[in-house]
């Protein structure tokens, strides 16, 4: 395994559609756990294919307690197939791609899903409260789509004015 390089705003890559994956082969099974060993070294609940470079619709979940790999969701391909919008969870969203900045974003608390799993074997998922956060989170990640679109365009602002002077300030002191 091979820790990714994780990709930060203002990557292109971020705003880019992941592309769907044919079959979950070896290599794709591989890139699955490179994933995952990224999320955790990066201190994240989730990663997306997006955030280290690649097209792929694929993503690593765990927001498991023990956070150790026995119950990370290794997942090419998921979908949502059913969400409940009159039920909702708001959570402090933070991202390894927009590091050191939280929102509190409001989604839905339930969803259903379908994804193929690094064995290649399809399966589907009912998720709520955080699990169901965080798919949903990586899944917009895949579509182009960053926590920070779900959030006023005040604060949306007010978070891209810091980043943008921390790069400033990060290049001055170089």
């Amino acid at each position: 395994m091979a820790k990714l390089v994780i990709q930060t705003i203002p990557a292109e890559v971020l705003r880019k559609i992941a592309q769907p994956v044919m079959s979950v082969d070896k290599n794709v099974a591989a890139f699955m756990e490179d994933l995952a060993e990224t999320m955790y070294k990066g201190n994240g609940i989730g990663l997306a294919a997006n955030q280290v470079g690649s097209l792929s619709r694929v993503i690593a979940v765990d927001t498991s307690p023990e956070r150790d790999g026995t119950k990370a969701l290794l997942m090419a391909n998921p979908e949502i197939l059913w969400s409940e919008p009159k039920e909702v969870f708001v959570y402090n969203e933070g991202c390894l791609s927009i590091p050191g900045h939280y929102a509190d974003v409001k989604r839905p608390k339930r969803i259903r899903m379908a994804y193929t799993d690094q064995h290649g074997n399809r399966r589907e998922l009912e998720a709520e409260d955080l699990l169901s956060t965080c798919i949903q989170h990586e899944i917009d990640h895949l579509n182009g789509a960053l926590f920070i679109d779900h959030i006023s365009k005040l604060k949306r602002d007010m978070i891209l004015r810091k980043i943008e002077k921390e790069r400033r300030e990060g290049e001055t002191e170089q």
